[in-house]
């Protein structure tokens, strides 16, 4: 999947698109999801063009990586999530039926979360 830079989230951090914004960055946006499937329900993005986790893992420089994940690590203390728990999930190509070509995470608590996948 190749980056498209007209993508949902590309938009949202140029300011076309408004969020409901969590946390901000120097490298990393985080937003509530249009379509909660928890009580709290955050993604968290990149503010570079990477496609997947797997792009982001292998081009993203370290201080966008730290910063990434402390701004996971932010939304969850923020949402109260850090010690009940929560989870994270980010979808990587076709198989994984990822929709939008940019890397997010979603994080997700607020109530015990059922099994994932049978």
């Amino acid at each position: 999947m190749a980056y498209d830079s007209n993508n949902i989230f590309a938009k949202i951090l140029r300011g076309e698109i408004p969020c409901k914004k969590v946390a901000e960055s120097a490298h990393s946006l985080a937003f509530e999801d249009i379509d909660p499937k928890a009580p709290v329900h955050v993604l968290v993005i990149p503010k570079g063009a990477y496609v997947s986790q797997h792009d982001f893992a292998e081009h993203a420089s370290a201080e966008e990586i730290q910063d990434f994940w402390r701004c996971v690590r932010q939304v969850a203390e923020q949402a109260g999530v850090a010690e009940s728990g929560y989870r994270t999930i980010s979808n990587h190509g076709a198989d994984a039926l990822q929709e939008v070509p940019h890397y997010h995470l979603h994080v997700l608590g607020g109530r015990p979360l059922k099994v994932m996948i049978r």
